[in-house]
């Protein structure tokens, strides 16, 4: 992998990049939708590529549940099991470390309400989620399909993800929950930190018989340290120091926008300019410009997908909820500046209609078109850095 830097911006930290994998080469700053099980639900790879998706994260720990990754890899990976043309991720499996621990347990996702610390469900030193087993080594989790016991730690989470043979994978971690205090995140980060050396020395240096692994699958570190200015920057150091192909930042962003920005920009300062900057799972439309403008390159987010699925339209009138009866009365598309083929052929009452018919079709027309929209919304935002606007 390569990565070039074509523009920095003179108002921010932004920059327009070529990343360069052996299945094409990504413009930067860019979305990287989600393929959880080697899909983009209600799509087809083909249907995706069409929204002009540049590249897709799947997910390491629900493949190695099924199909596994042994059937993945004699399909000749990712890329043939799903006819996947361009580049692609792999998470490494640390964020189920979160949501099937304490996300589960509290019921929180990686930000929570300012006022959710009033319940007294802080996460301390010792305390232990109720479903997994979180160990030096590594995680023992419970296979949610068949409650089997399962362990992933550094190597194991390597090894999976180079038999899936995705272009782009990360160290395994721990994501903190949003709730925990100094102590329970300052011990965590040196987990991570041992696992993330443990993950270089793992990663094959020679591609397997099938062509999977090796030097032209990229490695990238990730920096964790929560809320926390001094750990976030002790982490960044750490992580840089070590010989990873790029980065990705990840675990929780606290209880407000505002100090996910300054989290941003103290995580970037540390990291070396020449190296791609990835952030995990975050991405609405409202956080993306100050994102890009804090240094990060790529970033990949549910919300253009998930909120397909429940009938909700991004448009330049704002969120649309298609259940809504009154849209049955709405000939029109659902973004009338929008260029996309379900824009150009369908109207609003018809995907209403579709809607509370319980039709799936909806479902496919809303998520092409909410690509869409991110996708253009992006472009736009390398469009301001290229002009430079931001």
């Amino acid at each position: 992998m390569n990565f070039h830097i074509s523009r920095k911006s003179k108002l921010s930290n932004a920059r327009i990049g070529f990343l360069e994998t052996s299945h094409g080469v990504i413009e930067t700053p860019c979305l990287v939708p989600v393929a959880t099980q080697a899909v983009v639900k209600t799509l087809t790879s083909e249907e995706v590529a069409e929204t002009k998706s540049q590249i897709l994260i799947s997910n390491t720990f629900h493949l190695h549940l099924k199909p596994g990754e042994k059937i993945v890899q004699k399909a000749g990976g990712l890329h043939d099991f799903m006819n996947w043309k361009k580049p692609l991720m792999t998470d490494s499996g640390g964020f189920q470390v979160f949501s099937l621990g304490f996300g589960r347990d509290l019921h929180i996702g990686k930000m929570i309400k300012s006022d959710a610390k009033d319940a007294g469900q802080q996460v301390i030193l010792g305390s232990r989620p109720k479903h997994i087993k979180i160990m030096q080594d590594g995680v023992y989790f419970k296979s949610p399909i068949d409650g089997a016991e399962l362990f992933i730690g550094p190597k194991e989470s390597i090894a999976i993800q180079e038999k899936l043979g995705a272009d782009i994978i990360f160290a395994f971690d721990e994501c903190t929950p949003p709730l925990a205090d100094y102590e329970y995140t300052k011990n965590s980060l040196l987990k991570t930190h041992a696992w993330a050396k443990i993950c270089l020395k793992a990663k094959s240096k020679v591609a397997s018989a099938k062509g999977l692994g090796g030097p032209k699958q990229a490695l990238y570190g990730i920096v964790q340290g929560g809320k926390y200015k001094d750990l976030r920057i002790e982490s960044a150091k750490y992580i840089a120091s070590l010989d990873f192909d790029g980065f990705g930042i990840g675990g929780e962003f606290g209880d407000n926008k505002k100090i996910m920005s300054e989290m941003l920009h103290w995580v970037v300062a540390e990291l070396p300019e020449k190296k791609p900057r990835h952030l995990l799972g975050i991405g609405q439309l409202e956080d993306m410009e100050n994102i890009i403008k804090a240094g990060v390159d790529t970033f990949d987010c549910t919300i253009p997908t998930h909120y397909a699925r429940r009938g909700i339209a991004f448009t330049s009138e704002g969120k649309l909820n298609l259940n809504q009866t009154k849209f049955l009365k709405k000939r029109e598309p659902l973004d009338k500046g929008c260029v996309c083929n379900v824009c150009l052929n369908y109207k609003k009452d018809y995907i209403c209609h579709l809607l509370r018919a319980k039709e799936i079709t909806a479902l496919k027309l809303i998520t092409f078109h909410n690509l869409c929209y991110f996708n253009n919304y992006v472009e736009e935002i390398r469009g301001k850095i290229k002009k430079g606007e931001i």
